[in-house]
């Protein structure tokens, strides 16, 4: 993949609509870019991808190396190569998007993409646990999330932002998950807070969307619910 081209597999609005029993293994995700996020057939968990290896973020705030073999349902990626690092102060999720704009305020049609290290005061994250039943949306999952609470950790979040005349297409969202410096655990981002960290951000105006083509997708409805990916994605 060149720089900062996005890839994205399947449509948030099909994982809204529970479709996730299938999709690519974790093997060719790993070759598009050096960082993403997703998540595993069924819906078990987070993905987070970074620098090589894909993680599975677990309920109760487990994290595993994911199997080659493993499949994604859904999952965004990125050959992630910083156009600009600076310091910022997190007081809550709000101020990465203020960073965002800061780093480049002509950017609100183009996708963007970050990654931020260092040391924070707290991270409030969720998993979410899996499907009860085959075709539950996820809607329904994030009722029944795992909510960790992470203090005085040091570690990795990765993000992507989406434009929001986009968003009624399925495409990406607003993501970001966690995962410790000693990968012990992790989640998808609700709270946020730290004095100073790096955060190293780039614009991305490719995306390539991969489709899949099974039966459950061809019959999903991929009816925008706006409201609810708001309540899930926090």
């Amino acid at each position: 993949m060149e720089d900062n081209h996005i890839y994205q597999y399947s449509l948030l609005n099909a994982l809204m609509d529970g479709v996730c029993e299938t999709g690519i293994p974790v093997s060719k995700l790993a070759s598009k870019g050096n960082q993403g996020l997703g998540t595993f057939a069924r819906m078990n968990g987070e993905l987070l991808f970074l620098d090589g290896t894909v993680y599975q973020l677990q309920a109760e705030g487990n994290v595993r190396v994911a199997d080659e073999t493993d499949q994604i349902p859904f999952a965004v990626s990125t050959n992630f190569v910083p156009q600009q690092s600076k310091g910022v102060k997190l007081v809550t999720k709000d101020d990465i998007d203020g960073a965002l704009d800061a780093f480049n305020d002509h950017s609100k049609n183009l996708f963007m993409s970050y990654r931020i290290n260092g040391h924070f005061e707290s991270v409030k994250c969720r998993t979410v646990r899996g499907q009860e039943y085959k075709g539950q949306p996820l809607s329904e999952l994030g009722k029944k999330q795992s909510v960790e609470n992470y203090e005085d950790v040091e570690g990795t979040i990765i993000g992507f932002r989406t434009p929001k005349n986009w968003q009624g297409f399925g495409v990406a969202g607003e993501h970001l998950h966690f995962i410790k410096a000693d990968r012990t655990a992790g989640g998808h981002v609700l709270e946020v807070r730290a004095e100073k960290v790096e955060m190293q951000m780039a614009v991305a105006s490719n995306v390539h969307v991969e489709l899949p083509t099974s039966d459950d997708f061809n019959a999903a409805k991929l009816v925008t619910d706006d409201d609810g990916v708001k309540e899930v994605e926090g």
